[in-house]
Order: C-alpha cells, then structure tokens, then sequence
C-alpha cells in the first residue's frame, strides 16, 4: 500500500447502490448491481401487480419516499427487499404508476457525468451499507462518532438540548489528540455540529467555497470530511425534488480540484459515499451486525442500513470492485491503522473492515485518469415553501447554536430575525446559515476556542 498523507470523505445524501451506480455491473466484471436482462421487481399491493427495475432519466424527483426507521424496516420485509413499492403507496397513496416505478428505477451507465466517470475509471465498492435502516441524521451521527446513541430519528423541529444533542466522543476528538490534522469543509449548515465536542474545534471548519484553491495551494488536511449544502439557492445534496445534476456536479469539482494537482492527488484518497437509500430500492439484503454500544433501548441495531453507492478514488488505484462489505464505520476503523494512536470508537467500529486494506494498491501512480464532466444544463434549485425532515432538523440545530453565541450584539441582532424562521424554505435556510456563520465565526476567535484549545491540552496531559 502507497504512503497515504490525505483522506477526503464526501458524503452525498439519500441514494442507494443500485440506483445511482448500479448500471456498473456492465463495466466492471463481477460487479453485484443491475441485471438489465433480468430486472428485480417489488409487489404493488394496491394494484396485484408487480413493478419491476429499469433505467431512467428523471433528475428531480416530486414525491420523495420515506427512508425513516419505521419505513426502512417495512421496506426491508422480513428480509426480503420486497416492501418498496407498498411503503411507497402507503405514505403516497395517491401515487402514479410512474412515480412507483421512480422507487425501482436506475440512471444508465454515463448518464451522471461526474459519478459515472469515477465509478467506470476507480475502484466501486459494491456491499458498502449505511449504518442503520433510517435517516441521515443518524447515520452521519455513525460516520462521525460509530454510533448514535441509540437515536433512530430526526428530531425535527422538537430539537432540544437533553434530547438531540451528542456529546460522544468523536473521530476528531481522536485525531486531535494525537494530532493528526483534519478539516470539515461544508455548504451552509454542518450537521456534524450536533455533536458537542466539536465546539472545541470549531477553527477546523471551513466553507465549501475553499476547497479549490486550498487543493491547489496544497493546504490540504490529513482527515477532511465534505458536507454538501443542504438547502437554499446553492443546494446541491442531491436529496429530492433538486437536480440530482446539481449533487453531480459537486462530485466533479471536488475530483478535478486533485486531479489538477497531481502531486497532491497521488498521496490523497477520495472517497465518495452517501449517507443512506433516501427509500429508493436496492436488491441486496442488508446484514447483520453487532450493535456500537448499550444504547439499544429504542432498535437493537443488528443490521446495517441499506446499500449505498461508494467509491474509492486514487491514481494509485486500477478500476475494479471491492465486495468486502463496509458501513459507515469503516471510516473510523480506516483512521485508526492509518494514524497511530487513534482508537475506533464502539463494537461496530472496533469490527468493521478497512477500505484501504481491502483493496489493491498500485505501485506508481496512473497518468490515464480522465476529468469529470458537469452536465451542461444543470437546473435551479428548486425554492421550498417549507422545510421537512433533515433539513428542518438542521433549522432547528441552527436555533441552538444561535442560543450559545456569547456577543449579546449577534446574537440579538439573529433573534430578532426570529421570524423569518416562518417563512419559506429558502428564508429558513438564509437565517439558519447566517445563525452558523455567527457560531463559528465566534468560536474560532473568541472564548469558545480558547476553551476547546484549553481542554485539549488537559485531555493530553491526562493521558485520555
């Protein structure tokens, strides 16, 4: 294995495997994705017939299927995968034939420029899982921390403190404390921030609109996690009803930025993954697996997620597929034999497999890797009436942090734009970034940091 200086994580929202990269079965021999000849199909109660799985071309979808615990489990039928389709009717029994076969669909080799081009000429992981059947907020909590604490929803606009906060131990509470360098780059409001430790580090936060010129300047950390943006006019996620082109096309800059830095790119690893199936269906059942701690009040958390598209990114790779099978975990188990001293956090973890040690590495690094394209015509973003689910659940984080702003000033001048919390979506998300912007801009200068700095230090001096 090549000498590893760099990792980049960027994590996209609520697609599975066989949607967006499983036309890749046709490139890559052995490949477990969509078998044209022989389309999977879910039952569809409401009508006794059957849907089956075919290509599409749809770039925003208008009825979004649920991916919440409960629907994920009725999704999942006793094992089976054959609950998509009657979930679906059941949240949307208004439904046409056409949005039901949306749920089966899958994009056509090349028809996601960016994606495609990684998926064909890199390594494609094909039984990497999200970490629980459920939403985003909890297994983004998997990716950064192994484990959510036995949260299985998103707590919407009921945030409070005593119940949607974490205050785990993190990934980079472990690189910090052995100092391994590490950066989250985000669009408007990092999720990640629902954890509480990561108050102490708030000057590793850095706005998307860096990434090009810090890879091209070389200022590249150890450990960087990419949050795409969630909402508003730049958002590009890919969650429903937005151009999934949009989400596309941040997977092309974030790839061409190393590419175009081929020094850089040859000791960097991408990885670009996504958080969980978004209700879209995926034929591989998932597995079972042990649980990351005692919180197991409210899910046992035996079984991974539903499978998610993953790919691993380098000129020191040859195209190929790893089946060795991963969830989001396996980027803390990665961290932990890339980076000395820095322990997996949970059972889960302390298990998992490794990416980098599950796959082939290359001796010299490839001068054949071609640049992304970005769709041409890439649309608008789509402007809400009003926030739901994750993204209300980042609204609702965003009031929070609002609350721990010390400058009386700031803070006051936030809360008396209070109401535009009431307006559309875009509105919520313009007040919810500026909320953020405040937080850190404040932390990085002021009192927060100094005491996050100060606890780092004790942490050290302590051995813990």
């Amino acid at each position: 294995m090549p000498p590893i200086d760099h990792v980049v994580v960027l994590m996209m929202e609520n697609a599975c495997f066989d949607r967006m990269i499983g036309c890749m079965a046709e490139v890559h021999p052995g490949l477990d994705g969509v078998d044209p000849a022989h389309p999977r199909s879910n039952p569809d109660g409401a009508s006794g017939t059957s849907v089956f799985q075919g290509p599409t071309t749809t770039r925003t979808i208008e009825s979004d299927p649920r991916h919440f615990l409960p629907n994920s489990l009725a999704q999942l039928a006793d094992g089976t995968n054959q609950g998509f389709i009657n979930d679906f009717v059941h949240t949307h029994p208004t439904s046409t034939a056409e949005q039901r076969r949306e749920v089966m669909a899958y994009y056509p080799r090349g028809f996601l420029p960016g994606l495609h081009t990684l998926a064909e000429h890199f390594v494609v992981c094909d039984h990497w899982f999200s970490s629980l059947p459920g939403p985003t907020w909890n297994n983004r909590l998997f990716a950064h921390s192994g484990t959510s604490l036995g949260s299985v929803e998103e707590p919407l606009s009921l945030f409070t403190s005593s119940l949607h906060l974490y205050n785990e131990r993190t990934l980079y509470d472990e690189l910090s404390d052995v100092g391994v360098s590490w950066r989250i780059y985000f669009g408007d409001v990092p999720q990640s921030l629902v954890m509480t430790h990561q108050f102490e580090h708030l000057g590793s936060y850095r706005r998307q609109k860096h990434w090009k010129d810090d890879v091209a300047a070389g200022d590249l950390a150890a450990y960087n996690f990419i949050e795409p943006t969630y909402f508003g006019p730049d958002c590009n996620d890919q969650h429903p009803p937005n151009d999934v082109m949009r989400g596309d096309a941040l997977i092309a800059e974030v790839y061409n930025s190393l590419r175009a830095n081929p020094a850089l790119f040859a000791r960097t690893l991408l990885i670009v993954l996504y958080d969980e199936h978004g209700g879209f269906f995926d034929h591989i059942v998932p597995p079972a697996t042990v649980a990351p701690d005692e919180h197991t009040e409210r899910y046992p958390f035996d079984r991974l997620g539903f499978r998610v598209p993953a790919v691993l990114v380098s000129p020191m790779l040859d195209p190929g597929v790893v089946s060795t099978v991963f969830d989001h975990t396996s980027l803390l188990r990665m961290a932990s034999n890339l980076w000395p001293g820095v322990q997996p956090l949970g059972q889960r973890a302390r298990q998992a497999n490794d990416p980098i040690a599950s796959a082939t590495w290359r001796q010299t690094p490839r001068t054949d890797i071609p640049e992304a394209p970005v769709a041409p015509d890439i649309q608008p973003a789509r402007r809400a009436a009003t926030l739901e689910g994750f993204k209300e659940s980042l609204v609702g984080l965003s009031h929070h942090l609002e609350s721990q702003i010390k400058h009386k000033g700031a803070r006051g001048r936030l809360m008396a734009r209070g109401h535009e919390a009431l307006g559309d979506g875009w509105g919520q998300a313009k007040l919810a970034t500026d909320r953020v912007d405040a937080f850190i801009g404040e932390g990085t200068g002021g009192v927060v940091a100094k005491l996050g700095r100060a606890a780092r230090a004790l942490r050290r001096r302590m051995g813990v």
